[in-house]
């Protein structure tokens, strides 16, 4: 069996998270290196763990988390499927069970929110982790007046949390913002889209999605 562990000590996966997130640096992209995806793949654990789901699916969905932005090393257009055809070679010839390379693909493919479906438990609670990962820290630019709206977005938020009540059957982000540096329609300006999917995503589970910015419920 191929576990956690054994994917994220794995050199050949820890070269290609670095040198995408290289490219995505050149491009002017915020952070996707291991802060990015170690944050995904535990929250897409936690995700399946709330809800009930048995160790091992929960187990898989942290390595899709993990590998889910390697196909940034080839392009940031298509990369949720140069990952997953990436990440089906790599589990492969690591001796991974096709049907769990399977779902760990589906999950990878089904993450951007251009192309993404929330197709299965692993797509949705990758979506969840992926599209709540918004946070001053993976800013690169230190000069605050050299800032687009993407870095004083994310600079803007001081704590992020995704909070899962299982009783209200709830997924909700809860955002702190310095408005100060970033309005709160701008955060929906760039971020619509990706909050859109998250409901579809918690859709999937039978659950809403709510996002809170300054205590003051939005959706």
């Amino acid at each position: 069996m191929v576990t956690y562990q054994d994917v994220f000590k794995n050199e050949e996966i820890k070269t290609y998270i670095q040198t995408a997130d290289q490219s995505l640096m050149a491009l002017g992209f915020t952070e996707h290196s291991f802060a990015h995806v170690v944050r995904c793949a535990n929250v897409a654990h936690t995700v399946l763990i709330s809800l009930g789901y048995d160790d091992r699916t929960s187990e898989l969905a942290k390595i899709a988390g993990y590998m889910h932005d390697i196909g940034n090393v080839i392009n940031r257009i298509d990369h949720a499927q140069s990952g997953a055809v990436m990440a089906f070679r790599i589990l492969d010839k690591m001796g991974m069970e096709p049907s769990e390379v399977a779902r760990i693909i589906t999950a990878i493919g089904n993450h951007d929110e251009h192309t993404a479906q929330p197709v299965s438990e692993l797509a949705a609670a990758l979506i969840l982790a992926d599209k709540s990962d918004v946070r001053r820290s993976r800013v690169r630019e230190k000069d605050i007046s050299l800032f687009d709206i993407h870095d004083r977005v994310n600079y803007s938020v001081t704590e992020s949390f995704l909070r899962i009540d299982t009783e209200e059957r709830l997924f909700n982000l809860v955002l702190t913002i310095d408005t100060s540096i970033c309005q709160v329609s701008e955060y929906f300006e760039i971020f619509l889209d990706r909050m859109l999917l998250c409901k579809r995503a918690a859709r999937f589970f039978d659950f809403t999605f709510a996002l809170t910015i300054n205590n003051t419920r939005l959706m």
